[in-house]
């Protein structure tokens, strides 16, 4: 008699983005546009929270990074909406049978204060990756007024990700 076991492989990844801000730009973050007076400036839409996001989920995969993909060089990803580079990733992952134990972010930024937005952002997140709410965690820090985020001149953001995918082994 043939026993099989269904285990899981497991994977985690790390994404980082920094942005800086202008007065001339709207501010994306984790899909959610944000009302403040500068927005972050970047070959697509800036959103340091979803490019973050997609870096962890690349890294995961071990496929490669963000610019890899969607490089700053190709006219087809200027202004282009970072939810719509994340779905491709996703599409991605999931063809590998990949999916999410947990998803967590970190926000740097001095100002907007984001603590009204922060469940709005993890539900932007969650919709797009098509992964549950509760497995979705967003922080949201100041730099102490250090660095170019503490000038409230960039938005940063951090995400570490970690998927899992059946693997059969036969005893």
């Amino acid at each position: 008699m043939k026993v099989v076991d269904t285990t899981f492989e497991y994977r985690t990844g790390l994404g980082t983005d920094i942005h800086r801000l202008d007065e001339n730009e709207k501010l994306f973050l984790g899909g959610v546009e944000i009302p403040f007076d500068k927005g972050l400036v970047g070959h697509s839409d800036g959103d340091v929270v979803i490019h973050a996001v997609i870096d962890a989920i690349l890294g995961a995969a071990c496929i490669g990074d963000i610019g890899e993909f969607f490089p700053n060089s190709d006219e087809r990803y200027h202004n282009i909406d970072s939810k719509k580079l994340l779905s491709f990733v996703i599409e991605i992952t999931e063809s590998e049978k990949w999916e999410f134990v947990n998803i967590d972010i970190v926000i740097k930024a001095e100002e907007p204060n984001l603590s009204a937005y922060k469940k709005q952002i993890k539900r932007s997140i969650a919709d797009i990756c098509g992964a549950d709410f509760a497995k979705v965690n967003i922080k949201a820090k100041t730099n102490e007024g250090m660095g170019a985020v503490g000038r409230c001149e960039a938005i940063e953001a951090m995400a570490m990700v970690l998927l899992r995918r059946a693997v059969k082994n036969k005893f």
